[in-house]
């Protein structure tokens, strides 16, 4: 009698336990985050984001049934942060899951939602075959709505559920005006970087010729690679501009060179020089080149092709710890030119981008022989400073924020087809976003490791792994054989023995 006491009194333990466990899970949500870059664990601006709601949001998410295994697993991730939202912003978040495959109104909601349908490889008795799939969002306040239109992986997914809703809660967007008049790309060749501005800000072109123009409704101004001198009455107004609080974003060059056409490249004074160097910061009168390069192919002669390195085209891999670079992994730039301080301690000075442990420096005028062959001796110098963040009283008394970048193409798309590099435009974006916004939501844009680059070799190094690769299976296998040999030797010997008995 008393064992069937305890056996019900067991399970009734547990069905509590297991009820008040339920209870609790829907009352409090907690997650254990052991990944490097925090990405399941929402950050300080999402935080701020979400407590500052003054209306509700719905975000209905469109996502299909039977996965495959590593796409159900984001579908799982992404509602575990819809509930962390939802939690975080006091139930001002609702959200809901939908399948469009199940309903032709479901599905053609989430199409005119802007989620995109799309093929996912679905394998089923040994057979692998393409299925239609929606992995999608849509983020909805009052009447106006934000895709997001897959949803493929959780690396980077607070940044653009956050920014949606950002985007759709505040009305009075920071405006970015990008300087023109002086042989700047226009918006169309930086149409990538436009369309991720946009999500946040509103942009539009600024002649500072324009006897009326009003600086102070500009966030940001950008001056992205001038060709032409800027006159003099044009930097008193950034002088301006700056003084009232504005910030400023300045790419430009030092060193033109079109391969393609001549083997010569080219000084640009643009005038910003000297008025940058009044404030402490030089974009020095030189050309980078780097170990870390690019490679390309030349036809010296018909019918013969060869590879040669251009070290002028940098591949940089080296970034500082700071909200534009933190995340970053492959910058490309084309004759940089490196940036120095010698500035005052009011003023903080926050190098972004260096080149690698072998690198140096040509003038940024003159010959350039692309058939020459480098060696280690020809980068002497490391760690060369290529970008940095200025912040405080910058040439007036009230504090403000500049980027300075020693390239001003770096993220300037080449012709009508041609794409910038993803973390060239990042580097841009990030830049914009830091300086006009000041909640911290330009951290996440990076978060989730994308990509690591295997670094480059030397040849010994090289060549030693590749014997390695070869030698080593062949040399563990003979291992293997003698100590099996011996061992049967051993055994077979203790079976001739006297008296043996197995």
């Amino acid at each position: 009698m008393n064992l069937k006491r305890n056996i019900s009194a067991s399970i009734l333990l547990i069905i509590g336990s297991i009820i008040l466990l339920n209870y609790l899970s829907n009352q409090f949500f907690l997650r254990l985050d052991f990944t490097e870059d925090k990405r399941f664990t929402l950050s300080d601006a999402t935080k701020d984001l979400l407590n500052n709601l003054e209306d509700p949001v719905t975000i209905t998410a469109y996502f299909s049934e039977n996965l495959p295994p590593q796409l159900e697993q984001v579908k799982r991730d992404f509602r575990d942060m819809l509930i962390e939202y939802s939690n975080r912003s006091k139930g001002m978040i609702a959200y809901e899951f939908l399948d469009p495959l199940k309903d032709d109104k479901i599905k053609a909601q989430a199409q005119h939602a802007g989620v995109a349908q799309m093929q996912v490889q679905v394998q089923e008795k040994d057979q692998v075959k393409a299925q239609i799939a929606f992995m999608g969002a849509s983020v909805q306040l009052d009447e106006e709505s934000e895709a997001i239109p897959m949803i493929q992986t959780t690396s980077g997914l607070e940044y653009k559920l956050s920014s949606s809703i950002k985007k759709l809660a505040v009305t009075d967007k920071p405006v970015i005006g990008f300087v023109q008049g002086h042989g700047e790309p226009n918006l169309g060749s930086i149409w990538q970087a436009k369309q991720a501005i946009d999500v946040l800000h509103r942009t539009e072109l600024v002649n500072l010729s324009d006897s009326n123009i009003i600086l102070d409704k500009y966030s940001v101004l950008a001056i992205i690679n001038p060709k032409d001198s800027i006159p003099p009455s044009e930097l008193v107004k950034l002088d301006q501009f700056m003084n009232s609080g504005g910030r400023l974003l300045i790419a430009i060059n030092r060193s033109d060179a079109d391969l393609n056409q001549e083997q010569y490249s080219k000084t640009i004074n643009t005038g910003l020089e000297g008025w940058l160097n009044e404030k402490g910061i030089s974009i020095n009168n030189n050309a980078v080149v780097d170990i870390n390069c690019q490679r390309g192919f030349i036809q010296p002669q018909p019918g013969y092709i060869m590879q040669i390195t251009i070290p002028y085209f940098i591949i940089v891999r080296n970034f500082a710890d700071h909200p534009i670079s933190s995340g970053l992994e492959q910058v490309e730039m084309n004759f940089v030119s490196s940036v120095n301080f010698y500035g005052d301690s009011t003023v903080k000075f926050t190098p972004l981008v260096f080149s690698s442990e072998k690198s140096g420096t040509k003038p940024s005028a003159g010959y350039i022989n692309i058939m020459q062959e480098w060696e280690e001796a020809d980068f002497p110098l490391s760690n060369l400073i290529l970008a940095a963040a200025v912040e405080g009283n910058i040439g007036g008394n009230i504090p403000t924020k500049m980027v300075v970048i020693g390239d001003g193409e770096f993220a300037v798309a080449q012709g009508q087809q041609n794409q910038v590099s993803p973390d060239n435009l990042n580097l841009l974006v990030n830049s914009i976003d830091w300086l006009s916004d000041d909640t911290g939501l330009v951290e996440l844009r990076t978060q989730g490791v994308t990509a690591r680059p295997i670094k480059d070799l030397d040849d010994s190094k090289r060549t030693l792994l590749k014997y390695l690769n070869f030698l080593l299976p062949v040399i563990l296998a003979i291992a293997y054989g003698i100590f099996r040999f011996q061992r049967n030797r051993i055994i077979r010997l203790k079976r001739m023995e006297e008296g043996y008995v197995q």
